[in-house]
């Protein structure tokens, strides 16, 4: 099994200790870019494709995700048809 599919797998379940490294690497396997907004954004980060865009705020002090957001990146992986 391929460490994307592992990845997956892992985002499905909602664990609740995703990193944000891990959910940056399946964002950017379906072709998601990662923008900081600039200066001001602070943890703010945009995730785009050329159909769809979405806000997520980049976990801190810890690196690691909450469910919301897994659910976000779930959401947007189903409306493009890469999951099912």
């Amino acid at each position: 099994m391929a460490r994307i599919d592992k990845l997956l797998e892992r985002l499905l379940s909602l664990p609740s200790d995703m990193t944000w490294d891990e959910l940056t690497t399946i964002m950017n396997y379906f072709g998601f870019t990662e923008h900081n907004n600039g200066k001001t954004s602070g943890s703010s980060r945009k995730f785009s494709n050329n159909k769809q865009r979405f806000v997520l705020h980049k976990p801190h002090p810890k690196n690691v995700c909450k469910r919301y957001m897994l659910q976000i990146v779930i959401n947007a992986l189903k409306k493009e048809g890469y999951i099912s």
